[in-house]
């Protein structure tokens, strides 16, 4: 259910308004501790930096209950075909591509289930693209062209949480009744009145005034690497805490998914080869077929039946 503070129609704020402005507060506030930093030696530079590193951590677990929240509602919609969609814009863009890219080597998940959109296009991931972040409509359309559903979840991603492009795209998102979660670092974060779910680690001012690509940007990265590896975990991608569903599309995945069933068979990484080939290289079968002493069309059939869960499988029977 949606909170009921931020139920109803949502229309995408104006692009620069002094609300926005004040909501903005906490990223672009200054950080007493580096008033003066210009006049440090290089060594008390990287020692303040660090220093302030250490603060995001603590944000992140304020907010750990949300995310779990977070987390149940996405895997419910994945089960029933939904995709997971990050939007965002500048660094929060990059970021929210990097997560969803490496979901597929590391999961098996394929770039149109869990999928990354960032202001301005791909080509914004290596050079700034002015004015696309300003846009409400260009977050909208990306909402429209992904064909979004009620069964899709969108991560809206903004280090103020007032990045119009962000805020279209939620809005829209919402309008298709989408579950839409926003991660910000500003508990005043415009994006909240938009949000089912609003994820806000709040690491405090960056070293350099408004440089969200540092504290804000690391806690935006441990909170879609702890989300979407947990939306994995309860969607059965993992086995104790082996990634069996690994893509071995090179040679270094093809020795880690050798490695991955010898652990988890205590077996030689030898024999977990042979295992691998009898079942076609398909890991959670041969992990299933070993362990539950099943041959191999035995095992899909029982993952099939357990939703791919490992332990449920071999537990079968």
């Amino acid at each position: 259910a949606r909170h009921p503070a931020i139920m109803g129609n949502i229309t995408p704020a104006p692009l620069r308004t002094e609300a926005n402005s004040l909501r903005a507060g906490v990223t672009e506030a200054q950080n007493p501790n580096s008033a003066r930093i210009d006049e440090l030696s290089t060594l008390a530079i990287v020692q303040t930096i660090n220093e302030e590193d250490v603060k995001v951590q603590p944000a992140v677990t304020a907010v750990l209950p949300q995310l779990a929240q977070a987390v149940d509602a996405i895997t419910a919609r994945m089960r029933k075909g939904g995709r997971l969609i990050y939007l965002g814009a500048g660094t929060s863009g990059r970021l929210g591509v990097l997560d969803a890219s490496e979901v597929l080597p590391t999961f098996g998940v394929s770039p149109e289930i869990v999928t990354g959109r960032i202001a301005g296009g791909y080509g914004a991931l290596l050079y700034a693209v002015e004015g696309a972040e300003d846009s409400a409509e260009l977050g909208a359309e990306e909402i429209r062209t992904l064909a979004v559903t009620p069964t899709d979840s969108i991560v809206g991603i903004a280090a103020s949480g007032s990045t119009p492009y962000v805020l279209g795209a939620l809005a829209e998102a919402r309008r298709r009744s989408a579950l839409t979660i926003g991660l910000a670092c500003n508990p005043r974060a415009k994006l909240i009145e938009y949000s089912d779910i609003a994820i806000l680690p709040v690491p405090g001012p960056e070293i350099i005034s408004g440089s969200t690509r540092m504290k804000a940007g690391t806690a935006q990265k441990m909170t879609l690497n702890i989300l979407s590896t947990a939306v994995m975990i309860r969607l059965g991608k993992v086995y104790g805490n082996l990634m069996v569903d690994v893509l071995p599309s090179n040679s270094k995945l093809i020795a880690r998914q050798r490695r991955i069933t010898a652990q988890a068979c205590g077996i030689s990484e030898e024999a977990a080869a042979a295992l691998l080939a009898r079942c076609s290289g398909e890991t959670k079968t041969a992990i299933v077929c070993h362990l539950a002493g099943v041959t191999p069309d035995e095992a899909r059939k029982r993952l099939k039946a357990a939703d791919g869960f490992i332990r449920r499988a071999v537990q079968t029977g």
